[in-house]
């Protein structure tokens, strides 16, 4: 198999801040798509790259959603090399993720060699994966309707298991505001905000269920001026996973409990941010699906879930059966080292042809 193509996409600087970046990988697979009969819908944006939904002919059939991404996280100049060995390919994308993208353009290839042509085959990529889908998040929710069956291109896992469920994910920052003094001559006049931080870090920590794998963390603190000044202001960035719609329920109500409390006289709290990805759930229709996918190809898939968040959060919350991991096996993601298997490309490519081309079939 010829990587050629794949590292034209590759050494394209798209960190999702790069819009100029992100767009000019679009460019190449809107020219790619355009190939195989597809229009696109561009869902223009100023700040970010431009989300891209490839649209086939609409026929009689169930109609397939391939969601992925093309943005990464290393800024221009950190991280744009793209190289080969016998069995691995490099790069930043290789596995998360446009090496999932290019495993569902090559299936969607031999199927327009095989046929001639694709229809009720859809597929969206987004721009912002991986600063947790703020904007499209809204855009694939709006199209999940449409869709009876998705299937998700992040990387497959070390025995090229699909993903059934991931966590959901939230992050909120606290703004704790109080009143400085002087904390030798006036320690009784102020308000400690960074008591007050204290207390709510300890409290919003012990929301951590690991049997139920809820977890919360405070994953940054700061406030106050200096040693001898009562802390005006403190601030806490926190995370906060679930796997169940039930834990999340509580750990939102335990959060709103917990920060219109008191927790040092005069201390206010203010709170911004929320609920990013919902949990991705396993489903009797998405069972359905994993075993339809398994008959058409007359072997069993093995499956995993994940703790990490993807835009399957977002589809299978809007209640489409979705399967995710359709990508390639690979490791070292967001880090210099990342790389995806060969073999998986291939095997991930023979496989997706199969069950794409399986409904792909006159009904």
């Amino acid at each position: 198999m010829d990587y050629k193509e794949l590292a034209s996409l590759i050494e394209i600087n798209s960190y999702t801040g790069n819009k100029a970046g992100v767009d000019a990988c679009g460019k190449l697979v809107t020219q790619w798509m355009a190939a195989l009969g597809y229009q696109t819908q561009r869902h223009n944006r100023e700040t970010i790259g431009d989300h891209l939904h490839f649209c086939a002919p609409q026929a009689a059939g169930k109609k397939i959603l391939l969601l992925g991404h093309l943005d990464t996280v290393f800024p221009e100049g950190k991280f744009e090399e793209f190289r080969e060995d016998d069995q691995w390919i490099y790069g930043p994308g290789v596995c998360d993720m446009k090496g999932g993208v290019y495993v569902a353009l090559c299936a969607l290839r031999n199927i327009h060699r095989q046929r001639g042509s694709l229809h009720n085959i859809d597929m969206l990529l987004v721009s912002d994966e991986e600063t947790g889908s703020d904007d499209s998040k809204f855009v694939t929710t709006e199209l999940a309707s449409q869709y009876d069956v998705c299937l998700v291109f992040e990387a497959a896992g070390k025995n090229n298991e699909v993903v059934t469920a991931r966590k959901g994910v939230g992050t909120i920052n606290l703004e704790l505001t109080g009143k400085a003094a002087h904390a030798g001559n006036n320690y009784h006049l102020g308000c400690n905000a960074n008591l007050a931080a204290a207390r709510l870090l300890i409290a919003l920590t012990e929301l951590t269920n690991l049997e139920q794998g809820t977890t919360v963390n405070v994953g940054k603190i700061n406030g106050g001026i200096g040693a001898n000044t009562i802390s005006p202001n403190a601030r806490l960035t926190v995370e906060f996973r679930f796997t169940s719609a039930s834990e999340r329920d509580r750990l939102m109500s335990s959060i709103d409990q917990i920060i219109s409390q008191p927790l040092v006289e005069g201390v206010t709290i203010a709170m911004t941010g929320g609920l990013q990805r919902d949990v991705m759930s396993t489903s009797e229709p998405q069972q359905a699906l994993l075993k339809q996918i398994e008959s058409i190809l007359g072997y069993p898939l093995p499956t995993e879930q994940r703790g990490g968040v993807s835009d399957a959060n977002t589809i299978s919350a809007a209640g489409v059966p979705t399967l995710d991991g359709f990508g390639p096996f690979g490791d070292g993601d967001h880090t210099h080292h990342e790389r995806a298997s060969k073999a998986s490309f291939e095997q991930r490519i023979e496989q997706v042809t199969r069950i794409l081309s399986y409904f792909q079939k006159d009904d």
